[in-house]
């Protein structure tokens, strides 16, 4: 009798499913109608062999029904506060990652990318990011209009440093120092990538550490300094 109430419900809801013309009943659509009838179907399926098997043990039964209910309960609560528990793991990762850790904060209905970088000891912001398929470190620099890279990351990254030429002028903490201009690929940091960076190229021992300079910031939707963080949004 079960095998034929199965049969029954599945031609019933297969009928709902392929005439797309009968409209609404007692205020369902088609095809929530199809849905109803396969959740009748698959609840039949699993709960006839289930009674039989808990046959001469119905109290057993009904204990086992209560935990499987409560589990199901516990993971569409769980699924229901998923974003929230995103933001949570996010902040704790903030403070147990290394500073300059990229750490991806969950998208917004925009599809927005969104990364939070912690600030180091002394008081800078580096971020851990990838250029040209590099992984390398560099200091948030708002000061400087353009990516500048050192001599040493260039060449780590596959630049022909012999062929540059060193003819643009630049201001550091130490006087004018001259560097070269290069197109990057890419940056990546955390989940958001930037492709064609224009960057510049330090003399040897000109820069202490590279700089993510403002042909990189610019080019984001926003960035925000709030107390230890750093967001970077795109």
């Amino acid at each position: 009798m079960g095998w034929i109430g199965l049969v029954i419900i599945g031609i019933a809801g297969l009928f709902f499913l392929l005439r797309g013309d009968i409209g609404s009943m007692g205020g369902l659509e088609t095809g929530d109608i199809a849905a109803l009838m396969a959740g009748v179907a698959l609840l039949l399926f699993i709960g006839i062999p289930a009674l039989r098997s808990y046959k001469g043990r119905m109290g057993q039964g009904v204990k086992d029904a209560v935990v499987w209910t409560a589990l199901a309960l516990v993971l569409v609560a769980i699924y229901s506060f998923r974003d929230e528990f995103q933001t949570l793991g996010n902040r704790v990762a903030g403070e147990l990652l290394p500073p300059g850790s990229a750490i991806n904060v969950a998208r917004d209905t925009s599809q927005e990318r969104a990364v939070r970088i912690r600030k180091r000891p002394d008081g800078h912001f580096a971020i851990r990011g990838n250029v040209n398929g590099t992984s390398m470190v560099l200091m948030v620099d708002t000061g400087a209009s353009s990516v500048v890279l050192t001599h040493q990351d260039a060449r780590k990254i596959g630049v022909d440093v012999d062929k540059l030429r060193f003819t643009i002028a630049v201001r550091t903490a130490n006087g004018t120092s001259y560097t070269a201009p290069i197109l990057l690929r890419q940056i990546t940091v955390g989940s958001i990538t930037l492709a064609k960076v224009t960057a510049l190229v330090a003399k040897p021992g000109a820069l202490n550490e590279s700089l993510l300079g403002m042909s990189f910031l610019t080019r984001l939707r926003s960035y925000e300094f709030s107390g230890e963080f750093l967001t970077l949004r795109s």
